[in-house]
């Protein structure tokens, strides 16, 4: 099989084209585009849930002399021996194999984070005596914080008890639920990508009909007539799958390590160069496959009407 004379009718079957290659390339920009993003965002949430789930604690908060009158918090402010009943529970036998750590806030820490967090003329409005002391508890296994909260919610002198976890749940929610969107938007422009290629390669074996013909008169085989065709539609696929690379990595560059990280301060864990370096090769490869695949089709289809 000749390389020169293959390639030769693909660049001729790409310039006859143009308008048509240029289709191909911004419809498989777009589409790769989606892809990386979904991946990059399945990759953030990912990083995210190890992240917090790692350092998320169960909150163990007393009653305070501002806590609403409960069964609970009847008598007011817990007193010493509450707190005292509470910490024993933490360390005792029944919950030492859930626990890897606890550690006691009282009233003036509680003060100074409120200080920290509102600053000093906000904070001015409360004293620490207002304050409520908490036990902070961090378990070996995150998921199993529902022990926790069943053990001590509705125990005298404990206003709530909060699993930190569960208030990122929402963000995890809504970052997959986007990612799935960006998913769906990819999968449509892939399809878009894939119809648009066949009818581009139809069209141009079309418009070199008479030319395929004399290739069989002189005994041309169907692969060396397929591979030009083939060859059109995964250099204009490689094309758009190099400019959805390159978004992908601008998008990490200036838009998340650039812009995001250090304007969102309560995220600290986000997606790298080098996540965008794994993703290149996959949309090169996804880009290059579904066109050969589409292509190859597309012309062996033809050939034998």
């Amino acid at each position: 099989m000749r390389i020169g004379l293959i390639l030769t009718e693909a660049l001729g079957g790409l310039r006859r084209n143009i308008s048509m290659v240029i289709s191909v390339v911004l419809v498989t920009f777009v589409s790769l585009t989606f892809v990386g993003a979904a991946i990059l965002m399945q990759a953030q949430i990912g990083t995210m849930r190890g992240y917090w789930t790692d350092r998320a604690q169960v909150v163990v908060s007393m009653c305070s002399p501002l806590s609403e009158p409960t069964n609970a918090c009847v008598g007011g402010a817990a007193d010493e021996d509450q707190v005292a009943a509470v910490k024993a529970t933490l360390e005792g036998d029944a919950l030492a194999r859930l626990i890897s750590n606890v550690r006691f806030e009282n009233k003036d820490e509680a003060y100074a984070n409120i200080v920290a967090q509102l600053g000093e003329d906000k904070a001015s409005l409360f004293t620490a005596d207002q304050m409520s002391e908490s036990f902070y508890v961090t378990l070996k296994d995150p998921t199993q914080s529902q022990v926790l909260v069943e053990a001590f919610s509705g125990k005298v002198g404990v206003e709530q008890v909060k699993d930190q976890l569960q208030y990122l749940e929402p963000l995890f929610s809504a970052l997959t639920v986007a990612t799935y969107i960006a998913v769906g938007i990819a999968a449509l422009m892939l399809i878009a990508a894939i119809l648009l290629i066949g009818t581009t390669i139809r069209l141009s074996a079309y418009a070199r009909r008479k030319e395929i013909g004399i290739m069989r008169l002189v005994g041309a085989s169907n692969r060396f007539i397929q591979t030009p065709f083939v060859l059109e539609g995964v250099f204009a696929a490689f094309l758009g799958s190099v400019l959805a690379s390159a978004a992908v990595v601008a998008g990490v560059h200036f838009g998340v390590e650039g812009y995001l990280r250090g304007r969102v301060p309560f995220i600290t864990t986000w997606v790298s160069m080098q996540d965008a370096a794994y993703v290149v090769p996959v949309l090169i490869g996804i880009g290059v496959l579904l066109a050969a695949l589409s292509a190859g089709f597309a012309i062996r289809r033809w050939l034998r009407t």
